[in-house]
């Protein structure tokens, strides 16, 4: 025997007692592996019957039945997957079978996350989802109160403008009646072109003033309705029956969107404003003279020009008041708790990783194991038959020789009795 061979001897029996240790770690632990696996796939199971009950509406027996089955045989699923996968894949020997498996271990994790992952999280995780639901939605709509709110008074603040105008017609009308404007004092044609614009102004001016208490009240009535969807959002009790209750809530707030929303007076001002310039009823020139006609027909002009100016004004400033945005529509969509915990999946990871955990954590037991069997094997190293041959395969063996002899005819001329292969196979083990 060589050196390196009587230095080799000493490496591989620590390789041989190392290998044995870890085996009998694992035959210990394999003692309970299985039901620790039945525990986490029951309680996975548990979770997935929590949140298909929270995706179907009907509460009868068949409604039990059928979320007991989908549990069910979602526990069964992920105690054979996983079981699988920690007999097999720690066994591989070959590249291409870990691949293999591991590729088939990933796909199956998936369809693990599709059918059980995103139920657990919604048992988990479903009533806080469809509150922050809630919560989004009341955003939402103050915003949309808010921005119709702020239109509408907008709308509401042309009344400085037409009042403007006004005020304008009645100075004009005013300096006419003195004889200031066409030189013949009193109320002829132009007086009464100044005094039927200065008339359609006032009426504007009261029809947009009329509009503001309801402009107020709308706007009240709203906050109050925001207010009892807020307090929806954290009142305790089953949010299904909070969530009827929000829908209703919802409704009468976006009608009251809707009522501010008319209640803007830019488009009538606009209207107004082409009726100022363009629907002008012109009254006979009365001045006794020819002089004094003509006079009346210049000033009638240059008032018309007038109109069209301060009607372009009153287009221009209703036209920003219709250019700003509108109020969102919005439109309130319960959801179901797998529902919102998916859309609102980003508030609720600590409730997702827990959901993936509970299904997925086997994967971590299975890698604990390819290490272990990689680390045995290694252990073990290149060993011949003899080296790993029990003493009752070896007893067969001795057996199966004296049968092969007897049949061939050679008798064994020594045949060793019992005690001999005992002692034989004690010192070849």
């Amino acid at each position: 025997m060589t050196q390196d061979e009587k230095t080799a001897r000493p490496v591989e029996r620590e390789g041989t007692r190392y290998a044995r240790e870890l085996t009998g770690h694992l035959t210990w632990l394999d003692s309970f592996t299985g039901v620790a696996l039945g525990v986490l796939a029951a309680a996975s199971g548990i979770y997935t019957y929590l949140g298909v009950r929270s995706l179907l509406d009907d509460s009868g027996a068949w409604t039990t039945f059928a979320a007991l089955s989908y549990s069910l045989a979602v526990s069964v699923g992920i105690f054979v997957f996983w079981s699988y996968m920690m007999r097999l894949l720690p066994a591989m020997r070959t590249a291409a079978s870990r691949i293999g498996l591991m590729l088939s271990m990933a796909l199956g994790s998936l369809a693990i996350v599709a059918m059980s992952s995103w139920l657990n999280a919604a048992a988990l995780a479903g009533a806080a989802a469809v509150e922050q639901h809630l919560a989004h939605t009341v955003q939402d709509y103050q915003t949309a109160l808010e921005r119709a709110h702020s239109k509408t008074i907008a709308g509401q603040a042309l009344e400085r403008d037409v009042a403007r105008a006004r005020e304008t017609f009645e100075d004009l009308s005013a300096q006419e009646d003195n004889g200031n404007l066409s030189g013949l004092p009193g109320r002829g044609a132009v007086f009464r072109v100044l005094t039927q614009k200065s008339a359609e102004l006032t009426g504007l001016e009261a029809q947009i003033a009329a509009q503001d208490q309801a402009v107020e009240e709308a706007f009240q009535q709203g906050n109050a309705v925001l207010s009892r969807m807020r307090a929806l959002t954290v009142e305790p009790g089953a949010v299904e029956g909070r969530s009827v209750r929000f829908a209703e809530e919802a409704v009468r707030l976006s009608g009251l969107i809707a009522e501010l929303r008319q209640l803007n007076v830019a488009p009538l001002v606009a209207r107004a404003a082409a009726d100022l310039r363009d629907s002008v009823v012109l009254p006979d020139l009365d001045a006794s003279s020819a002089a004094g006609r003509a006079s009346q027909q210049s000033t009638i002009e240059s008032v018309m020009n007038l109109l069209a100016d301060r009607a372009s004004t009153l287009e221009t400033a209703a036209a920003e008041v219709s250019a700003l945005p509108d109020a969102q529509e919005i439109e309130y969509t319960p959801l179901s708790a797998a529902d919102a915990v998916i859309r609102y999946a980003g508030n609720f990871v600590p409730s997702w990783a827990g959901a993936i955990a509970i299904d997925l954590l086997p994967a971590v037991l299975v890698f604990v194991l390819m290490v272990t069997h990689a680390a045995i094997r290694q252990g073990r190293g290149v060993q011949s038959i003899e080296d790993t041959m029990t003493v009752a395969e070896m007893r067969a063996a001795l057996d199966a020789a004296r049968a092969l002899d007897l049949a061939h005819g050679t008798p064994d001329p020594t045949p060793p009795d019992r005690e001999d292969d005992k002692r034989h196979v004690r010192a070849v083990d």
